[in-house]
């Protein structure tokens, strides 16, 4: 095999006729046997890149002796655990990613062009050249330690999930979990892996408090969809069997429809919600299908080869509600999108959500039992390890 290193051109501006796409899915997709189990086709360089990579078979068969991808882990040094935003639209203000890159491998994740900023493709190496934090417990002791900290809700699973398949041996969001619970510290999950029951032991205490809650995010209930978008996430029904085993611990679960793909899941809308309501998800959110940067490219290729025959109605409904355009990034519309399709969905999902009893309240965390960790030159207790003494309200950082 040949790697030809080339110029990269500029970016064709592709349109939705079907001929054009086909070509370029069947030109740079790889192999099926070398990316079985994989949601992307294909592991077109990254965005930053000066120049693009492309296999190319040199006449001697060099291409059929290339192994299959296979996750690979590199341990990162973080400085700090804790993200901050101030996104208008989102309802949080600071997340843990415990990992870089998702082994889930879902088509559609819109944190794939994240990888470009690594040096890396957004497509089979988000999903198999994964990064990991395993000091990420340690850090985040530390960053609540700081006198000045002030607790809200930490959001766990915001960009890759935290308890994709690695999280098994690496538990690094059972550490930081560890941590929370110790430090009376609220947070908020987010996943589509049965994983999360493991931690139940943590997570009920807890919620007990008022300190915890956890999204499930189910997004067809058709397996075979639900294999090729989402290939190594949990299926539907272990993730609807999570949202019961939670539930049934005392968690409260909120179940994401998301994201919503015009004619392709959003017929099951009432479907999901009916199951997931009834598996006792008190709260209901969705998100529509985001496409920023390579992303767009990677569903394309994705439907020429699943769904060739719903491939311009799909993108056709994409840009009704996004302008005209793949993606718009305007706050308050990249998740909802606009126009007569979006408007439908919202009232299809706000009316089934009335229907069920769903969000009829919100489960808000608490955040006035925090204590700050104890530093390591801290003896607070000459007995042993006892409860941290709590501080009166506006005292705690004195500690």
């Amino acid at each position: 095999m040949n790697r030809v290193a080339r110029k990269r051109p500029a970016e064709p501006a592709w349109t939705n006729d079907l001929a054009i796409d086909s070509a370029r899915a069947q030109r740079t997709s790889l192999d099926i046997d070398r990316r079985r189990g994989r949601g992307a086709a294909s592991n077109p360089s990254g965005r930053f890149e000066v120049q693009a990579r492309t296999e190319i078979d040199d006449g001697w068969q060099s291409l059929d002796d290339l192994p299959p991808f296979r996750t690979e882990v590199i341990e990162e040094k973080a400085r700090r655990i804790i993200t901050r935003n101030d996104s208008p639209d989102i309802g949080f203000d600071r997340s843990i990613n415990p990992y870089r890159g998702c082994e889930h491998g879902c088509v559609y994740c819109f944190a794939r062009p994240s990888h470009g900023y690594l040096g890396l493709s957004a497509g089979l190496d988000f999903e198999s050249k994964l990064f990991a934090k395993p000091d990420a417990a340690a850090l985040l002791a530390r960053e609540l330690q700081a006198p000045g900290y002030q607790a809200k809700t930490i959001a766990l699973g915001t960009n890759t999930d935290p308890y994709q398949p690695i999280e098994r041996h690496y538990q690094i969001t059972r550490g930081i979990l560890e941590v929370l619970a110790r430090a009376d510290h609220p947070v908020a999950i987010v996943t589509k892996s049965a994983l999360v029951r493991r931690d139940i032991d943590i997570l009920a205490p807890m919620a007990a408090k008022g300190l915890a809650k956890v999204a499930i995010s189910l997004t067809t209930m058709d397996g075979r969809l639900a294999r090729t978008l989402e290939p190594r996430a949990a299926a539907p029904a272990k993730r609807l069997e999570t949202i019961k085993a939670l539930a049934a611990a005392g968690i409260p679960v909120t179940v994401l429809v998301a994201p919503i793909i015009p004619a392709l899941n959003d017929g099951e809308i009432e479907r999901i919600l009916d199951a997931a309501k009834a598996g006792g998800a008190g709260e209901a959110g969705y998100v529509m299908l985001r496409l920023p940067h390579e992303l767009k490219d990677l569903f394309r290729e994705w439907l020429v080869q699943n769904y060739p025959d719903r491939y311009r109605h799909v993108l056709s409904l994409v840009r009704e509600m996004r302008g005209g355009k793949d993606y718009d990034p305007e706050w308050g519309k990249r998740g909802r999108g606009e126009g007569p399709y979006a408007w439908m969905i919202g009232r299809r999902f706000e009316t089934t959500c009335a229907r069920l009893g769903l969000n009829r309240r919100s489960f808000r965390l608490r955040t006035d039992l925090f204590v700050r960790p104890p530093r390591h030159n801290e003896q607070l207790s000459l007995f042993g390890d006892l409860p941290l003494m709590r501080l009166p309200a506006g005292r705690r950082d004195a500690a």
